[in-house]
């Protein structure tokens, strides 16, 4: 059975991995003003928007993802050809319409997919499973590297799919935003009041740093910490301990709105680098997604892991 992974543009993993491992991607608009780039996971263009006048512009993006329609069209004419059983792994529902788009293309592309698959010579049936990743940026990376190990291995899709759905539960994100105030903004623009005006003013005052947590969909605060670079040690200090503790894969995904050698130089790096290379867990770095990053600003870090234990930091 050939077996096909899609993810979206947030989706912090190296687009090197994306490509190496044949991970098709669902592009995300991006609209500044009347500037419009599409994220198609392109390290140089994130870096390049990072120095141009945008950026400072970022909090004001409106994000559009692909419609029911492009979904619809991307599967029927490419991935129902060249695949028996696609996974469609997405940010969490409870921040993006990028899931519902993509489940409720799912029924027309199931519907659709018979005529052109026959037209290419092939007359066996055709599965497509959407799957809410409950996370978002980094964290998202944990479940199409699993599903590549296991597609690796060769396991059907049934022991793929029971796999993703029960990894999502129990996968942890973690996010440090540099400046508070362009968070404030970013979630005024999209109508959130989680960061008040007070809390993002004192927090800017003080150089407190929030620890933001992501897990099946629900992001909250779990620690508040004095200054950007002691806040990124404490979270790689915790990510070292879960990974002694043990993870439910080999995985750990950090990303940075940033050049990563600046991420690489922050205190706790290198450690938490050692640290996963001694219990022989992958350690991925990747430069945050357009998305990722005009949702967190420049200069934030994000990290992802499976483990069960729920948000606990100790700060």
């Amino acid at each position: 059975m050939r077996i096909g992974l899609v993810v979206d543009s947030a989706c912090d993993l190296p687009s090197e991995y994306l490509q190496a491992h044949d991970i098709h991607l669902l592009p995300v608009t991006v609209r500044i003003g009347e500037a419009v780039l599409t994220d198609h996971r392109n390290p140089e263009a994130t870096l390049h928007f990072l120095q141009t006048h945008l950026a400072e512009r970022g909090f004001e993006a409106e994000t559009t993802p692909f419609t029911v329609q492009q979904v619809r069209d991307l599967f029927v004419s490419q991935l129902a050809i060249d695949y028996d059983y696609v996974f469609c792994m997405t940010i969490t529902k409870t921040r993006s319409p990028i899931y519902d788009n993509a489940n409720q293309a799912s029924f027309a592309i199931l519907n659709d997919y018979k005529p052109v698959r026959m037209a290419a010579g092939n007359n066996t049936p055709f599965a497509l499973r959407v799957i809410d990743s409950q996370n978002l940026f980094a964290a998202q990376g944990i479940l199409p590297v699993e599903a590549v190990r296991l597609r690796d291995a060769g396991e059907g899709a049934p022991k793929i799919r029971a796999r993703l759905e029960n990894l999502a539960l129990h996968t942890q994100g973690y996010l440090i935003p540099r400046d508070l105030n362009y968070i404030r903004a970013r979630t005024r623009v999209r109508g959130d009041r989680s960061v008040s005006l007070l809390s993002a003013t004192l927090g800017t005052m003080l150089d407190i740093k929030p620890v933001l947590h992501c897990n099946r969909g629900e992001t909250g605060p779990v620690a508040k910490i004095k200054g950007f670079e002691t806040a990124a040690q404490k979270l790689f200090e915790h990510c070292g301990k879960r990974v002694r503790g043990g993870l439910m894969t080999p995985t750990m995904c950090l990303s940075y709105g940033g050049e990563l050698e600046e991420m690489r130089a922050l205190p706790g790096y290198e450690r938490l680098r050692d640290t996963c290379r001694e219990h022989n867990v992958e350690l991925f770095e990747a430069v945050m997604s357009l998305t990722s990053m005009v949702n967190i600003g420049k200069g934030g870090v994000a990290a992802g892991f499976a483990a069960e234990g729920g948000s606990k930091f100790e700060d």
